[in-house]
């Protein structure tokens, strides 16, 4: 399992099953260096907190606040025209690759992100990643700022990323329901989040739109 998947699989709602499978998800991440170390804090807090307070936490932080949405476009474009249009546009990148949702998620679910860019080779992974780094760190910092155990997830896509983030501007106000009614519910069962298919189609472009700063 690829560190993009060991990663999607820790963001995901926590079920019994997650909680048994951290040693294996640990072992997964040994030949990345230091990620282990970085994760350390949301692998502690998934091994030691009882599972229904695990759930009710990650609703109150992912569901119910916002700042800290896995949406990626909610941060960006909120209820404009826009985010309806990008994630659009995001499917047609998953189909692009050959890949097809599978589930209940939209299209900018963190989680089927990460999973998706864990299929791809590790130049494309790159490319991907370097493109929606600004948001995933803009949510990063939101968690780090309420001292979430969720946190260091973000700040190791940072170490990842060939692209350095930039700030983002607060986003609209919050609205899922024309999203929802557009996108989802999907087909059946939540695993896996893609599944391979046939087509091609144009790539998505994330926010900002302008030449990004590349790591030297």
């Amino acid at each position: 399992m690829k560190t993009y998947q060991v990663l999607s699989a820790l963001l995901q709602y926590p079920e019994r099953t997650l909680c048994e499978a951290l040693p294996e998800l640990s072992v997964a991440l040994a030949p990345h260096e230091g990620a282990l170390s970085r994760l350390a804090p949301l692998f502690a807090h998934l091994a030691t907190t009882p599972l229904i307070d695990l759930q009710q936490q990650y609703v109150m932080t992912f569901d119910r606040n916002p700042s800290h949405s896995l949406h990626l476009f909610e941060h960006i474009h909120g209820e404009s025209r826009d985010r309806g249009q990008a994630m659009v546009d995001l499917l047609a990148e998953y189909s692009r690759h050959g890949l097809q949702m599978v589930g209940n998620d939209l299209p900018d679910f963190v989680p089927l992100f990460l999973e998706f860019i864990g299929q791809q080779a590790d130049d494309e992974a790159a490319r991907l990643l370097g493109d929606a780094i600004h948001v995933l760190a803009h949510i990063g910092g939101k968690l780090a700022a309420n001292a979430s155990p969720y946190a260091c997830v973000f700040a190791l896509l940072e170490t990842m990323s060939p692209v350095a983030a930039e700030a983002l501007t607060e986003p609209p106000v919050r609205d899922m329901d024309e999203a929802l009614e557009t996108f989802g519910p999907g087909a059946d069962g939540v695993e896996p989040l893609l599944k391979t298919m046939t087509g091609g189609a144009q790539p998505i472009n994330f926010y900002p739109k302008a030449a990004a700063t590349q790591r030297p």
